[in-house]
């Protein structure tokens, strides 16, 4: 158990919280990470790419010109890949770019990719993220009282009240908010800091532990 502060909105520190070794504190894989992250990305493709191969092309089929006696190359119509208009040889057609990996990998990817977060000091606990109002300058007073110039990622449990925080921060192009359940190797990684809850780092312990 390593011990850190708990900010408020602030930035000013109003307690402290034990966080586990177990998630917060293990020796990061890099494979698990990236596996993860290439996982990720590879989902987001949507493989609906398609080109025309010779059986799609519009055109005839007859034979341009005799076999022999022209002088130039034989040709057998002119829909073939070599003529102008004509198919496309080897395209990419729709496909599925779904990677899969085990549930050990990915919990294990999750928390490599939280304690090399924690190591580098781009972890940082707060006592709620609850907003009376949606305001986004309350979200940029937010990121400005610590600091937080580049991506930050806010991290929440989804029994806490976060709607105005979320809808606050959806204008911001440096801030996002997600739910523990929905928190993923890549959002971490991309984050140049990550914001937990206090509620929202004990049921990523409970999780992942």
């Amino acid at each position: 158990m390593s011990k850190v502060d708990v900010y408020n909105q602030e930035a000013k520190v109003v307690s402290s919280v034990e966080l586990s070794d177990e998630v917060f504190g293990i020796e990061p894989n890099q494979q698990a990470i990236y596996d993860a992250v290439l996982v990720y990305q590879a989902g987001l493709r949507q493989g609906t790419h398609s080109t025309l191969t010779r059986a799609f092309v519009s055109g005839t089929g007859k034979k341009p010109f005799r076999q022999k006696g022209t002088g130039r190359a034989r040709q057998g119509s002119t829909r073939a890949t070599q003529w102008r208009h004509g198919a496309i040889a080897f395209g990419p057609h729709p496909r599925k770019y779904n990677l899969k990996t085990n549930r050990k990998v990915r919990r294990l990817a999750l928390r490599s990719a939280l304690s090399e977060k924690n190591q580098e000091s781009n972890l940082t606990i707060i006592d709620n993220l609850t907003f009376d109002e949606i305001k986004t300058k309350k979200a940029v007073a937010l990121l400005n009282a610590f600091g937080f110039e580049r991506k930050t990622l806010f991290v929440a449990d989804a029994s806490e009240d976060f709607d105005n925080a979320y809808v606050s921060m959806r204008n911001l192009p440096n801030a996002m908010v997600v739910t523990v359940n929905s928190l993923n190797v890549y959002d971490i990684v991309n984050a140049d800091k990550v914001v937990f809850t206090e509620t929202a780092a004990s049921k990523a312990e409970e999780v992942l532990a």
